[in-house]
């Protein structure tokens, strides 16, 4: 028994030898061989890769003026093992100097290196890679650096581009540039900590084609650290790829008229090429000069911009939604004609408004009863709630929950409710409500009645101004449009295929034709005579949408009648009638484009309109 024991003994102590030798063979191999961090060691040694960054692609606007270019900048780089030299074994680097020549405190060097060093800050951080310290350098601090720089082992200037913007316009569309967050490194490996990434606008949304790809030198290194030249000659070396240029469909005179126009004013400005879907201006207001997001000032720039109560952070052509107000009852009769709820000759009453029942919807004053054409040209508020109350209460459809259901079916199929995927980010939806939405709502039932005032833009429908622009190109197309996009062309590069295709509406050509009739009666005996001309004929419909303070003013039209060159909405936040400001605003900005500039008494009415502000109280924000 004895003698087992010790034979057990024996082949355990073996055993947790052989163990032990083994987990030191494992470790030793992962050290050596899997893990990077000896070969990191060994090649930082020998070799420096400097990365060289592609020039991001220019942005031109639809007639080749230039908008958006770069201009070289610089960074300073820093290598964290490599900091400082040794003297008698103790590693020496003058920081008061190195503070001095670069203007910062030291408080803000030591923080800086702390947050290098910091993973969760600098997720890609490595001491024997190349890490950003600095950016956008002007040419008489990289100067003054340049001078010095062989006193501070450890740090390089890097060479790379900032974004410039020609004009002190379309902040919102073009977008700007920054510095990456960890979120981004996280999400493509392309980024690097203090690489630059597009951050709004079009700069975000046509980020992988602007960025170009980067390139890499990899300089040899002497004992001493010194660089000697590119490794092999350079045959490992890799040029950097340019971006791609892009051209915008957006006009900017149109654009800066539509700013100027809408200056003191809170509210969206969308013009629509209808043939193509592409976008001539978007004016959102208040916005702000891009190049205030331009050098190391970005950041304060962009936290005081945010903290604005009117928010020019907040692009209102495709972020805000509102009630469309009377814009709204073209979609109305383009429903009601194609269901055979009414017809070109259908007469309803107006007594001063929708009268049923001991319920009343107010209108203005006009003829009555009155048929489709003139009842679009008068904008009556009647006519459409008569019409909306037919077709909800029509047997036809069996009940009211699939009677809504349907009417819901024809305002999405022009391209309400839904974003319509222009290529921008940040689209919102609207609201277009279906019989569902109210059985949930009532839980007691309702009625027709009860939800008539959607008949002319109001209750729970809302609409962005892209969105109320896009239903007047659909109108010149007469019955089709195209996803509104604000990029023309790619540079060797074809347009995703989704801002080629017409998408149809569900109602017919034939009252498509009536609607533009009625719009062109605004025009003419209407609402809308404010933007009436005699050398094209414009179509417009006035809209006056009801708020809790003062109510929206609202136009969207197109021009001209036949073979429409642009389609608009204007929105001016507590404007008052359609007629105050929208109209005229319209009718300058299809000037503009139409004849190519105002003429002398268009420009005198231009200025007029710049100058005329509006108080917003906290409410009206």
């Amino acid at each position: 028994m004895k003698e087992y024991d010790l034979t057990t003994r024996r082949y355990v102590i073996g055993g947790v030898a052989i163990a032990v030798v083994l987990l030191y063979i494992a470790r030793l191999f992962y050290l050596q061989i899997m893990s990077p961090d000896y070969k990191k060691n060994a090649d930082s040694n020998a070799f420096l890769k400097k990365v060289e960054f592609p020039s991001r692609g220019i942005i031109s606007d639809r007639n080749g003026k230039l908008l958006v270019y770069n201009k070289p900048s610089y960074d300073i780089m820093v290598v964290m093992n490599e900091v400082g030299h040794k003297q008698d074994s103790v590693v020496v680097f003058d920081t008061l100097e190195f503070c001095r020549t670069l203007n910062i405190t030291r408080d803000y060097f030591d923080r800086r290196m702390r947050d290098i060093k910091d993973r969760s800050k600098n997720p890609g951080y490595s001491p024997y890679t190349q890490q950003i310290f600095m950016s956008q350098l002007s040419d008489q601090e990289f100067s003054v650096f340049q001078e010095k720089i062989y006193r501070f082992p450890g740090f390089d200037i890097q060479k790379r581009s900032v974004r410039q913007y020609e004009y002190p316009s379309a902040a919102l569309v073009l977008g700007d540039v920054a510095e990456v967050s960890s979120k981004d490194v996280k999400k493509d490996a392309y980024y690097q900590p203090g690489d630059y990434i597009g951050k709004v606008g079009v700069e975000r949304a046509y980020e992988e084609a602007l960025r170009g790809q980067k390139g890499v030198q990899v300089l040899l290194r002497d004992a001493r650290g010194r660089i000697q030249g590119h490794y092999m000659n350079g045959e490992y070396d890799t040029q950097p790829t340019p971006g791609k240029d892009l051209t915008l469909s957006i006009d900017i005179d149109l654009q800066m008229l539509g700013e100027r126009l809408m200056e003191g004013k809170l509210g969206s400005i969308v013009a629509i090429e209808p043939s193509t879907g592409e976008i001539l201006c978007m004016v959102s207001s208040p916005s702000y000069d891009p190049r205030m997001m331009i050098g190391r000032q970005r950041g304060k720039n962009h936290m005081a911009l945010a903290r604005d109560p009117m928010k020019p952070l907040l692009n209102r052509a495709i972020m805000g939604t509102y009630p469309p107000g009377s814009t709204f009852k073209t979609s109305q009769a383009l429903t009601f004609l194609t269901e055979g709820i009414i017809t070109e000759g259908t007469n309803y009453p107006c007594h001063r408004g929708f009268v049923y029942g001991g319920m009343r919807v107010g209108c203005h004053g006009h003829g009555s009863p009155l048929s489709l054409i003139p009842a679009i040209g008068t904008s009556c508020n009647g006519y459409f709630c008569w019409g909306l109350y037919h077709m909800l209460t029509d047997k036809k459809y069996g009940n009211i929950t699939s009677a809504m259901n349907k009417w819901r079916d024809y305002m999405v199929s022009m391209g309400f409710g839904y974003q319509l995927g222009v290529d921008l980010p940040g689209e919102v939806r609207g609201m277009i409500p279906n019989g569902d939405f109210y059985d949930h709502a009532f839980k007691k039932g309702w009625n027709a009645l009860g939800v008539i005032s959607i008949s002319i833009g109001q209750g729970e429908v809302t609409l962005t101004p892209l969105q109320i622009a896009n239903l007047g190109a659909t109108i010149a197309n007469r019955g089709y449009y195209i996803t509104p996009h604000v990029v023309k062309e790619i540079q060797d590069q074809a347009l995703d295929s989704s801002y080629t295709v017409r998408h149809y509406t569900k109602a017919s050509h034939q009252a498509y034709e009536l609607v533009v009739q009625g719009m062109r009666r605004a025009v003419q005996a209407g609402t809308c005579r404010r933007a009436n001309r005699s050398d094209y004929a414009v179509c417009g419909k006035t809209g006056t949408a009801q708020n809790k303070g003062r109510d929206h003013s609202v136009f969207m039209g197109f021009a001209p009648m036949e073979e429409p060159k642009i389609a608009i909405a204007v929105y001016v936040e507590n404007g008052g009638f359609g007629a105050t400001f929208g109209v005229p605003i319209g009718a300058l900005m299809m000037e503009q484009y139409i004849k190519g500039k105002l003429s002398s008494s268009s420009e005198a009415q231009a200025a007029s309109i710049q100058k005329r502000h509006i108080s917003y109280g906290k409410a009206d924000r």
